[in-house]
């Protein structure tokens, strides 16, 4: 399969593991992940295709991707402070400011190519990260990017 980045964007909620568990069930259901389709095109969001849960659960899909993971969010189980295999974590209020100018950055400014490539200098294989996105000045989404395993 090979190295894959994968981002989505979903609608903002103050529980970051809630939004996190519920876009795992959605990418599950909507079968977006290996070894149902080997890659997707970013950003990956419910217009990508669809093809529908090839599996009975979550679990068993992780199962079936071996080491090599789905390739997708399904990968991530979990929330955390520190960088992990199967973990989502915050991006600093200084690495915002570092690669994006701004602790508040919008949709527009992160989906440019080149603020994407940024946030996966800081990603390991089958890890990821996420951040608060801004609209008007108020939280509207959040990101998660990562990477599959291999």
């Amino acid at each position: 399969m090979g190295v894959e980045p994968w981002y989505y964007f979903v609608k903002y909620q103050a529980d970051v593991n809630r939004a996190l568990q519920e876009l795992r069930q959605r990418e599950f259901q909507a079968g977006r992940y290996y070894p149902v389709i080997d890659s997707l095109e970013l950003p990956i969001d419910e217009n990508s295709p669809s093809p529908g849960a090839q599996h009975p659960s979550i679990e068993a899909a992780l199962e079936a991707a071996d080491d090599s993971g789905t390739g997708s969010i399904l990968d991530i189980i979990e929330i955390a402070e520190q960088a992990e295999i199967c973990v989502a974590t915050p991006l600093s209020e200084e690495e915002q400011e570092e690669y994006f100018g701004t602790v508040c950055p919008t949709r527009e400014l992160l989906e440019q190519e080149e603020k994407l490539w940024e946030i996966y200098e800081l990603i390991g294989r089958g890890k990821a990260v996420y951040c608060v996105v801004y609209k008007n000045d108020q939280p509207d989404e959040i990101l998660f990017a990562g990477y599959s395993f291999d």
